[in-house]
């Protein structure tokens, strides 16, 4: 029995302005990164195992899941046989494989649509930049990069355009502020990105939820500069994004002392959260560039993979966090 592999989407090759335009601006960061340093983790990871991009496909692998062909696999992973019993044609996943899936969440929720001045880019939009420039260099290094909640993973270039769509697109309703309890592959890893602002209990269960299936990963708290200084003066209202509360502040001022120690103990309890878990964390203001934090953002993943090797051999890596804007 003959199966057609499906046909990619009318939409595909002609994505929606918005997500064209994201991805060219990431796709423009990430070539401003040195190729050296790209070529160079490419080549650490060939040769030493566990290490970021490493692929091995072969014999000796333990089966992970049959899935729908998709625009981009290689013919070389269909599974006739499988698909002989359908309509459908259908791949064959192995462990090594999904565990070398890179996923990525951002938050969408309203708190990052904001931004104190005009000449800054929205919260939201640092952190689409950063996610969709973060999975240009992975596709290159031959990972497949995932957006949770958003389309199946896909390696090369093929994933981007799909990717730029979902994070362009407007959620119907305001999603969670933190990661989804969604079971990713064992040994997979996970780029948190947001403000982080939810409470320290919701975000140390979601992160508790995914080390505790064996994932590893890195959390970014993506801030405005006002939100880190609270540089306002006399009478200010304050108003929520996420509903309709309001505080009259009379002499903000004299709250600024107090703010910025409840922030740095909320960041110090990020730290602490990812710490325990093996994660790791850094910071990232939007009036700082966004090189920086993708700079960062590779390094992270890349230490993280010399960490899973190391732990393979027996040899223990303390997990890092940044929370300088001069590496992140």
């Amino acid at each position: 029995m003959s199966t057609a592999i499906p046909k990619p989407p009318p939409d595909a090759a002609d994505p929606a302005p918005a997500a064209s335009r994201l991805r060219d601006r990431a796709d423009a960061l990430a070539q401003r990164l040195p190729p050296l340093l790209v070529a160079a983790e490419r080549v650490a990871a060939a040769v030493t195992p566990g290490l970021h991009g490493r692929r091995r496909v072969g014999t000796g692998e333990a089966f992970w899941q049959f899935r729908r062909y998709q625009q981009g696999d290689d013919t070389d992973q269909i599974d006739w046989r499988q698909s002989a019993k359908g309509d459908h044609v259908y791949v064959r996943e192995n462990e090594w494989e999904a565990a070398q899936t890179v996923w990525l969440w951002r938050d969408a929720g309203p708190s990052m649509d904001w931004r104190s001045d005009r000449e800054l880019p929205l919260k939201r939009e640092r952190a689409d930049l950063l996610a969709l420039a973060l999975a240009c260099l992975l596709v290159r290094g031959g990972e497949r990069v995932g957006l949770m909640g958003g389309p199946r993973p896909l390696p090369g270039r093929p994933a981007l355009e799909p990717l730029a769509l979902a994070l362009t697109r407007v959620p119907s309703a305001p999603p969670p502020p933190v990661p989804p309890a969604q079971p990713l592959a064992r040994h997979a890893r996970l780029v948190v990105m947001g403000d982080l602002l939810a409470p320290l209990d919701d975000i140390q269960a979601a992160v508790a939820f995914h080390a505790g299936h064996g994932v590893r990963g890195h959390l970014l708290q993506i801030l405005d500069p006002a939100e880190e200084t609270l540089p306002y003066e006399g009478r200010v209202e304050f108003r929520a994004v996420e509903g309709e509360q309001r505080l009259l502040v009379p002499r903000v001022g004299g709250l600024r002392g107090a703010y910025q120690e409840r922030l740095a103990a909320h960041r110090a309890g990020l730290a602490q959260i990812a710490r325990a878990s093996g994660w790791s964390f850094s910071l990232h203001h939007t009036d700082k560039p966004p090189q920086a934090a993708l700079l960062g953002l590779w390094g992270a993943l890349s230490q993280e993979s010399v960490r899973t090797a190391a732990a393979h051999s027996g040899v223990s890596h303390a997990p890092t966090s940044w929370t300088n804007e001069g590496g992140i």
